[in-house]
């Protein structure tokens, strides 16, 4: 096949990592459903073990299957190397774990799913790693945040959950100003909609198990590595940096250049940290991912004829919507996500927080989930759930007050989404 960086992203979301099985002819990518590989002879495993050779030693560290989904994901954001992994989650510490220490700091946006506020505010405490959180419009605010402990600057393409869209340009200059790498989260807008690497994204990272697989039957996670950074430059990366003594002093990025954090993540991450992913898993998100752009059109299409039947409504206090004319980020939709503002946005009822849990009961089409990125619509009330262990004041800051709900606008037809909210509304202002 001709070079994947000269193919189109449809044509990559189908033919990316999918070569036809070397030994069967199989057209659609295996699922090879093993733990471990057989060795050549002795000799190949010792330089297996030793990062002198590539290729398969055990299926924690990397399975065919697994690596197909790596590479085409890595193929659609346009970075030099990737991984999978078990779970979104587990995507934001793969990213984190080559670049913290005990006693460093990641800033962070305000904007955030409330799962990963909670990982960052509390859990990461566990590895002695603490984290900011800032106002990315605010970037001045962002700057002063850095000290000598920041080791990363994390944000959403696409904000879980009100749908903001983040500045990504104007924050990658000041990560590049303070000499950072920036981790964008591009869960909610999917490869197709947002490239955070063209706006200066270090490492991107996904929750598998939204928009890449489409239809809520797959946890897992992927981290995009850019290839762009300067792991060396600060000395605050050592673990890229440095000799590592597990593999008898190899430096990683001196070595191994652009792919040095893909291979630490699978040496050393998935090795010692175990967050695999597994290869049936895989395989569906591959299959999802080759009607990723027909989906992302749908998505966006409906949610915005969604968000504008909404705004109208009297009954609808605001919705958040970007793609909306009246949204404060609406001018960053050309540059940002020019192929539309996603399909995850949040409104608020007059009637507060009563008429949300009253609307959410009163739903017949939309699925009451704690997911988004399905073909089918969602919708939750974050401020009880997925942000509930946050403050009333970082659920304000969030994008989750407690008169809000979140949709994820599904692939059905618009009009029966349009005719079950308002029948839903109508009955719980009843």
């Amino acid at each position: 096949m001709t070079d994947a960086r000269q193919l189109g992203f449809d044509t990559l979301a189908i033919h990316a990592a999918a070569e036809p099985d070397p030994a069967t002819g199989a057209r659609q990518v295996p699922i090879y459903q093993t733990t471990a590989y057989v060795f050549r002879d002795a000799d190949h495993a010792a330089k297996l073990f030793n990062l002198q050779e590539v290729g398969y030693i055990y299926s924690r560290l990397t399975n065919p299957t697994v690596s197909a989904l790596a590479n085409r994901v890595c193929a659609l954001e346009g970075g030099a190397g990737a991984i999978a992994c078990s779970s979104g989650h587990a995507a934001q510490i793969m990213a984190l774990f080559p670049l913290m220490g005990p006693g460093r700091n990641v800033v962070a946006s305000t904007r955030l799913y409330g799962g990963t506020m909670t990982q960052f505010s509390q859990t990461i405490k566990r590895f002695g790693w603490s984290a900011k959180f800032v106002d990315f419009d605010d970037l001045a605010a962002l700057e002063a945040a850095v000290d000598g402990d920041t080791r990363a600057i994390f944000c959403e393409s696409i904000a879980n959950p009100g749908g903001y869209i983040t500045d990504l340009d104007a924050v990658a200059a000041v990560a590049n100003k303070v000499g950072l790498p920036l981790i964008v989260d591009n869960t909610s807008a999917s490869p197709y909609l947002c490239n955070p690497i063209k706006h200066g994204a270090t490492l991107v990272v996904h929750s598998a198990t939204k928009y890449l697989t489409g239809n809520g039957t797959v946890t897992g996670g992927i981290v995009v590595d850019s290839g762009k950074f300067d792991w060396s430059a600060s000395g605050k990366f050592p673990s890229l940096s440095e000799p590592e003594p597990a593999y008898h002093g190899l430096t990683f990025h001196p070595t191994l250049g652009a792919m040095a954090f893909t291979f630490h993540s699978i040496a050393i991450g998935l090795r010692d940290l175990g967050m695999t992913m597994n290869p049936q898993g895989a395989h569906y998100t591959l299959m999802g991912i080759e009607t990723l752009s027909l989906r992302m059109q749908r998505h966006v299409e409906n949610a915005q004829k969604v968000a504008e039947w909404l705004e109208k409504d009297p009954r609808i206090a605001h919705v958040t919507y970007a793609g909306l004319k009246s949204s404060p980020y609406h001018d960053r939709i050309a540059r940002i996500c020019p192929k539309g503002a996603g399909a995850l946005f949040t409104f608020a009822l007059k009637s507060g927080y009563e008429g949300c849990i009253k609307l959410i009961d009163n739903l017949k089409l939309f699925s009451h989930v704690a997911n988004l990125g399905d073909t089918r619509s969602l919708i939750i009330h974050s401020a009880s759930t997925t942000h509930r262990q946050l403050s009333p004041e970082q659920q304000v800051a969030a994008g989750a007050p407690p008169n809000v709900v979140r949709l994820s606008i599904g692939i059905e037809n618009v009009e029966d989404i349009i005719a079950d909210l308002d029948q839903a509304m109508t009955k719980a202002l009843a």
